[in-house]
């Protein structure tokens, strides 16, 4: 339930700065195109605090460093209501950014740490709560600027309620795998393993594989975020109020595949959720860039996010439980790869339309749902061997 908090929070604490974007932005006296260069600097900091903290948390814990997190998550959330210049919001939201890489990363070491315990999939339940936190975040940011509230006032009563949960939760986390007793025999954690400093300082190629695939997966959920609006809008002329409905349709999918995610990978294995996943994003992208109907459009982007739903959660997952003592680094370099994946899908896409329509551009996600399907097989849990022995006569 700790956990849960913690994934929500983050899921809040971020929708919370979505929804006053517009309002920072007109405090600040800036454009949108160089609102579109700071939003940078904030998946910046993000992919930052993701790489310091993924160590830290190996080395002190996820009990000391999640709480830690949540608290310069909250804390750096209050900083971009109070920005009144170009480089003052820059600074607040590549700090922002920071922190929430901090928690991004230090919860998800902790969420495998759960799931290890817990003997059967969890993970993806607890993505989903971060959905369900962001829509929380959309009600009560909604109903905060009805009553005329100013970003800094919103956002500093969120900073305090993400102070008070950060605080309550942290009690209920798991200490450290090395002081909750022996870890299940995953072949990461062998004497020869431990004592290696090599294998503490790289990370292993089977870690970078998996990244790459975050890298894809999570640029598609990036083009869902960005462009499933506007291609009905564009692409099918749909009204404006009808065009939305598509990443309305792909969220609530997302969200919902989720809450199942867990149930399925119990019983089926990690590999055939992001084998059959993929294959099923890839379908719908195809249907809804080759429609010419706009239900039919709609439905293709919520087959893609019911795809879609399981697939990061299973990455994360099998980074985290490949070698326990380095989880923390080996979901950063995860985690970090994917969230430039996010950010570089809307970046890759937008110059892609200058030279062919958007619905053609659409099939570069669908490729790499195609190459995730195929590659699907690096879910198998690979321990590293052990190092031969010295007095070992050769073969």
């Amino acid at each position: 339930m700790a956990t849960f908090a913690y994934f929500a929070l983050n899921g809040f604490l971020m929708g919370m700065w979505i929804v006053h974007i517009p309002g920072v932005e007109h405090r600040a006296g800036i454009s949108h195109a160089v609102l579109g260069w700071l939003l940078l600097l904030l998946g910046a900091g993000a992919f930052v605090g993701m790489q310091v903290v993924g160590p830290l948390t190996d080395r002190f814990g996820a009990r000391t460093v999640v709480p830690l997190s949540a608290a310069l998550c909250s804390l750096t959330l209050f900083l971009p209501g109070l920005a009144a210049h170009t480089w003052t919001l820059g600074a607040a939201l590549l700090l922002l950014g920071v922190g929430n890489g901090c928690l991004d990363v230090s919860m998800n070491a902790h969420a495998v740490q759960v799931e290890r315990g817990y003997r059967r999939p969890v993970m993806s339940a607890f993505h989903a709560t971060f959905s369900i936190g962001g829509v929380l975040a959309s009600l009560v940011g909604a109903r905060t600027l009805a009553l005329n509230w100013s970003p800094a006032t919103t956002l500093g009563a969120a900073t305090l309620l993400g102070l008070a949960v950060a605080a309550l939760a942290a009690p209920a986390l798991l200490p450290s795998t090395g002081s909750s007793g022996p870890a299940p025999d995953s072949g990461a954690g062998t004497p020869d393993a431990a004592a290696s400093p090599r294998a503490q300082r790289t990370t292993p190629r089977h870690i970078w594989i998996l990244a790459g695939l975050a890298l894809m997966i999570m640029l598609c959920e990036g083009v869902a975020n960005d462009w499933s609006a506007l291609h009905l809008r564009t692409v099918l002329d749909a009204p404006a109020a009808t065009a939305a409905l598509a990443y309305g349709a792909f969220a609530t999918t997302m969200t919902l595949g989720r809450f199942l995610a867990d149930r399925a990978a119990d019983r089926l294995g990690p590999v055939l959720i992001l084998r059959y996943g993929a294959a099923m994003a890839a379908v719908g992208l195809t249907a809804a860039a080759l429609s010419p109907w706009i239900p039919l459009a709609l439905a293709g982007w919520a087959v893609f996010g019911a795809g879609l739903s399981g697939c990061v959660p299973q990455l994360f997952s099998a980074a985290g439980h490949l070698d326990p003592d380095n989880a923390g680094v080996n979901v950063s370099r995860v985690a970090g790869l994917g969230y430039l994946g996010m950010l570089a899908g809307p970046a890759v896409i937008g110059p892609l339309t200058h030279l062919i329509p958007l619905n053609v551009t659409l099939f570069l996600p669908v490729a790499f749902c195609v190459v995730a399907t195929i590659s699907a097989g690096v879910l198998h849990p690979q321990p590293p061997s052990p190092a031969p022995r010295e007095t070992e006569p050769a073969a």
